[in-house]
């Protein structure tokens, strides 16, 4: 079962799905899927990226499956505080396995429906009875009048 990461480019949002397909299996990071094995008929998919089930991310410099340890300056799963600093990271490598939990992708071809839709978000108009429309009646002005001014007390000093 792999969590989805849609990204609909057009829209400029994403969507999530789970889905219990194996297609994305042994794919590597920037190939192509088709989403009409999944459930989005008409629609073409990029890998992206991912992460495991641990959280450690997918890279696509790292070849193969599994963790590895590369040495990397920047990119993905790097937050460098020198500039130029190398360092030590544990990352996923760009071909999906067993172990990826979540799969990033990006949307290529459009179908003939939209996302939201084919994810159930978006909700049809519901048919109601429209109630028969009375007029307004306009709003009667009310004129404030002015408040009394208040009585100032003065304060006497006290005596000892």
């Amino acid at each position: 079962m792999f969590k989805l990461t849609i990204n609909d480019v057009k829209a400029k949002k994403s969507y999530k799905k789970e889905v219990e397909s194996d297609i994305f299996m042994n794919k590597k990071i920037g190939e192509k899927v088709s989403g009409d094995e999944f459930g989005f008929k008409g629609y073409e998919f990029t890998i992206t990226g991912g992460s495991d089930k641990q959280g450690f991310p997918m890279r696509s410099d790292v070849p193969g499956i599994g963790r590895k340890r590369p040495l990397v300056v920047s990119g993905v799963g790097v937050k460098n505080k020198v500039k130029g600093m190398k360092q030590r990271k544990t990352m996923h490598g760009n071909t999906v396995d067993e172990n990826v939990s979540q799969v990033n992708l990006k949307v290529e071809k459009y179908g003939k429906d939209t996302l939201p839709k084919l994810l159930g978000l978006e909700k049809e108009p519901e048919k109601t009875e429209e109630a028969p429309k009375t007029e307004e009646k306009p709003v009667e002005e009310v004129k404030e009048e002015p408040k009394p001014e208040e009585k100032k007390v003065e304060e006497k000093p006290k005596e000892e």
